[in-house]
């Protein structure tokens, strides 16, 4: 499945579960309900899958990814009233420290649903960003 199709249907799946519960539930929540509806869109997923983080080749510690979908893409969820650059910033160092070409920040808690594309730059991504290429 190409990198486009796969956050097409990630992205489809948090509307649904947006349209539903809309927003003011714990982030845990929207976690459980968008794992549901990635199972009926027939997406192959880890959830809370834990990463190693790594320090010029030094092993430093751990962080879980709330989602591996495909496993080609990291999503990072919140549940905030707005995302601000520090969330950003958060979701584009766990896309290079995980190595992977594109991730996914959603956020649940505004009135609105919220997502960020996050490119990793050592990959370079083809128009229809299908075809992830190590420079």
């Amino acid at each position: 499945m190409e990198l486009d199709e796969i956050t097409y249907k990630i992205i489809g799946c948090a509307m649904k579960v947006h349209n539903i519960l809309g927003n003011g539930f714990q982030e845990v929540i929207y976690q459980r309900c968008l794992a549901i509806e990635m199972e009926k869109a027939e997406l192959s997923f880890g959830r809370e899958v834990e990463q190693t983080i790594f320090y010029e080749g030094i092993e430093v510690g751990t962080r879980r990814a709330d989602f591996v979908v495909e496993e080609k893409v990291i999503v990072e969820l919140k549940a905030l009233i707005n995302l601000e650059d520090v969330h950003l910033a958060q979701a584009k160092n766990y896309v290079v420290a995980y190595d992977f070409p594109i991730g996914l920040l959603i956020n649940f808690g505004a009135k609105s649903l919220q997502y960020k594309k996050i490119f990793n730059s050592k990959y370079t991504i083809e128009k229809n960003h299908a075809n992830p290429k190590i420079q």
